[in-house]
């Protein structure tokens, strides 16, 4: 059976409430001061970077998002019996929410569901640690060595997890369907997955509202909003 790899950037779940990060209206383009709050280097040396950090987890929440249009496609998807795997730029999970298996998602950005502990790497939920935010700690330590606590998310400054990086390309070069939705396909090595996959003779779809690197490559590029032409395009697939 045909296997259909999907690589979602931020662009899928701007129909669930989640700025987009580098599109024309991103949140890069409006506040470029906001990237030091994701910056690694900044956000360890400086309190205040930190405070404000956890300040913005609380009002822009990628977990009070529900699934969209989008997200429950490609669940569908993969109920309908044909081999799927999802390759994410987004820290959202939802695609998991949407009912996709965990272990047919690969998070190349990390998760912002759980945080992490910079010197020990304990793992607890992010939910905890804003309960804590919310009750007056404005920079909370790690709970079992008080080192500095960030999301699980790898941010910038950060080396992608090699494992997962790896596993991503085994997808790409296996697939024989590649379908990049909502990503500007401009931030490495993620966007290099498109590539490999046309080169190992994978159909290469692209749906985004702007132009990206990769369309020359592509056999098809959608421009139609994705929340309706992802599911459309989708459909298509799992009946052929």
């Amino acid at each position: 059976m045909t296997l259909v790899a999907i690589l979602s950037g931020a662009g899928i779940s701007t129909d669930s409430g989640i700025p987009d990060y580098r599109g024309p209206a991103g949140v890069w383009r409006k506040d470029p001061e906001a990237e030091k709050l994701v910056t690694y280097d900044f956000y360890l040396a400086d309190p205040e970077i930190r405070r404000r950090s956890w300040q913005m987890r609380r009002t822009s929440a990628p977990w009070n998002a529900e699934p969209n249009a989008a997200h429950r496609a490609v669940a569908e998807l993969e109920r309908s019996g044909t081999p799927v795997r999802v390759i994410t730029q987004n820290v959202d999970g939802l695609h998991q929410l949407a009912g996709l298996p965990a272990r047919k998602v690969l998070e190349l950005h990390g998760t912002a569901r759980e945080v992490t502990c910079v010197r020990c790497h304990a793992r607890s939920s992010m939910g905890e640690a804003l309960e804590r935010v919310e009750a007056g700690e404005a920079d909370p330590a790690c709970a079992v060595c008080g080192g500095i606590l960030k999301p699980a998310t790898v941010m910038f400054g950060e080396r992608l997890d090699p494992l997962v990086l790896a596993d991503a390309m085994t997808v790409a070069k296996a697939c024989e369907v590649f379908v990049a939705v909502g990503s500007t396909l401009q931030v490495q090595p993620a966007a290099s997955l498109a590539g490999i996959a046309a080169e190992h003779g994978a159909r290469l779809i692209v749906v985004n509202a702007e132009p990206t690197p990769y369309d020359a490559l592509a056999d098809e590029v959608v421009r139609e909003p994705i929340g309706t032409a992802l599911p459309r395009l989708l459909a298509g697939l799992a009946v052929s």
